[in-house]
């Protein structure tokens, strides 16, 4: 039987692979941030404008978008606010619901991702595709596919 204090800690190997992933993430998360600033972008914008550009009539209700792209609604609409004053989204509101609010992906904001976008996949592949064994990286999508799957 494990003693439960002895199972709250991680072993020595878990705690370097754990503080390891901790540091890639903020490292890969600094590097594409900085990559994308040569078009204007932050990373969290540039996911605005992927989950847009994917969505039927480039458009989605704030809420659904927040959820998405992983942000809270205030943040989302800070971020937002600043895209629309660019000129790459506009905001109305849902045709269905005059209390909703839709992002919708602007043809400059469109153009804008048709630029950036083969420089920041040149750049995810650089910070992590391809400084993986392709073995590891296959590992690395079922670990993160767990975790997903991990219910609160």
């Amino acid at each position: 039987m494990v003693n439960p204090d002895e199972s709250l800690w991680l072993s020595a190997e878990q705690q370097r692979i754990w503080r390891s992933w901790l540091l890639a993430v903020a490292r890969v998360d600094n590097y594409l941030d900085q990559d994308l600033c040569r078009h204007g972008l932050d990373l969290a914008e540039y996911e605005i404008l992927v989950v847009l550009a994917e969505a039927e009539n480039r458009r989605l209700r704030m809420s659904e978008l927040a959820e998405l792209v992983h942000q809270s609604r205030s943040r989302l609409t800070h971020a937002v606010a600043r895209m629309e004053k660019s000129g790459w989204v506009e905001r109305c509101s849902a045709p269905e619901d005059r209390r909703g609010v839709v992002a919708v992906l602007t043809d400059k904001g469109y153009h804008l991702l048709e630029q950036a976008a083969p420089n920041h996949v040149a750049a995810v592949r650089r910070i992590l595709v391809d400084a993986a064994d392709p073995e590891d990286f296959k590992a690395l999508g079922r670990v993160m596919q767990a975790v997903l799957a991990v219910q609160d």
